[in-house]
């Protein structure tokens, strides 16, 4: 039914054998993953501060770039500069609180409780942007 394989995997899947890949541990893998859903929700920030800026984005803004840096080793994250023409706020704060829900994810997994805290903080914030929205489309 299946042809079978007739190639090494490239793989090792036995003890002692030498690997000529990089293995990261699982906490490493946290770490990265967390710190692309930080960059990823600093982004949207930026976007969100260039489109309706207010004193509380800009300071989630920093303490988001100030975890990021944590999880990167001290490497500050790249930051937007210029604002997006067209830029929906409602859209923008719709995804930023996925965006938010995710690094909560990773952080609780990671136990991570300053990420976790502040991603809970930034889904309430977005959430609370978004209420004004919903009741206007109704």
């Amino acid at each position: 039914m299946y042809e079978p394989i007739r190639t090494k995997s490239v793989h090792s899947t036995m003890t002692g054998t030498p690997s000529d890949f990089p293995h990261r541990s699982r906490e490493e893998e946290l770490d990265i993953q967390l710190a692309g859903h930080l960059a990823a929700l600093l982004a949207v920030t930026d976007e969100l501060r260039a489109t309706v800026p207010s004193a509380e984005l800009d300071a989630a803004a920093r303490r988001l770039a100030d975890q990021v840096a944590r999880l990167r080793g001290g490497s500050a994250p790249a930051r937007l500069s210029a604002t997006v023409p067209g830029s929906d706020p409602a859209a923008l704060h719709q995804r930023a609180q996925a965006l938010a829900g995710r690094a909560l994810v990773v952080a609780a997994s990671r136990a991570d409780t300053a990420a976790a805290i502040l991603s809970a903080e930034r889904i309430d914030a977005h959430t609370a942007a978004l209420r004004p929205h919903a009741l206007a489309a109704r």
